[in-house]
């Protein structure tokens, strides 16, 4: 049996939805501040795993902001623990070092409320959707109560 290493939940971002977010990395020598964008595929309290298209800069640190429904604008700064690239797609997982409280909160609140779903859905309960779910901004899972309104197609 494998020992769970992570000390926040950690939930994915809905099936389907790709998240959009913007790396920021600090400027070098030079150059300004660039940006550029980046899907993001999990999240947690104590980081992410995002996916980009073109090779993130050689930095261990850098300042990411993100925006994911029902979540006010998050800045956090973090650290590159591993890349994986094929072709021109790569995938970053990331640790946070920095990140306020109340973001922290909130994250960690959407990851219980997401597992919760998780447990009820495996023990094929009557009411898996509940109507204080922190997560129910990303949820497209075919259990989704019907008091939730439908979700806004994006573009």
């Amino acid at each position: 049996m494998k020992t769970e290493r992570r000390a926040h939940p950690r939930f994915p971002i809905a099936n389907g939805l790709m998240e959009p977010i913007t790396l920021q990395f600090p400027k070098d020598g030079e150059r300004p501040d660039r940006e550029f964008p980046a899907i993001l595929t999990n999240l947690s309290a104590g980081g992410m795993s995002l996916t980009t298209f073109s090779e993130p800069p050689h930095t261990r640190e850098f300042e990411i902001m993100f925006q994911i429904g029902g979540f006010n604008r998050c800045s956090a700064v973090a650290r590159i623990l591993r890349i994986q690239g094929k072709g021109e797609v790569y995938t970053l997982g990331l640790s946070f070092i920095r990140i306020s409280k109340k973001d922290r909160t909130c994250i960690n609140k959407m990851a219980e409320d997401f597992n919760d779903c998780e447990t009820r859905i495996s023990l094929s309960l009557p009411e898996v959707c509940v109507s204080n779910c922190r997560c129910h901004c990303l949820c497209s899972k075919p259990q989704k109560g019907p008091y939730w309104p439908e979700k806004a197609s994006r573009a």
